[in-house]
């Protein structure tokens, strides 16, 4: 009896994903909406814009004080924002 090599359903899916080019886009798309659960509801609140470029989160934050206090948070929410998605998606956080 020959017996075939059994891979777990998501492992598959993420070597599809990975060879369609789509990865890394989902892993994006993910960051983004992972925004104001990471940050809490009073930063989203305060939130209108999200968008990645060039491995950098780019938010528009329209409370100037609040944009005070992310910006020297950086480095924390670029580490904390990554843990969650469990992948390395972006390298800095840009807030305007």
């Amino acid at each position: 009896m020959f017996r075939k090599e059994v891979k777990p359903v998501d492992d598959l899916v993420r070597q599809y994903l990975r060879f369609t080019g789509l990865e890394t886009p989902l892993l994006q798309r993910r960051l983004i909406d992972a925004w104001p659960e990471v940050t809490g509801p009073t930063v989203a609140k305060y939130t209108q814009q999200r968008f990645i470029h060039n491995q950098t989160l780019c938010v528009k934050i329209t409370n100037a004080a609040l944009r005070a206090e992310l910006s020297m948070m950086r480095t924390q929410l670029v580490k904390r924002l990554n843990e969650h998605i469990g992948s390395q998606v972006i390298a800095d956080v840009r807030l305007f």
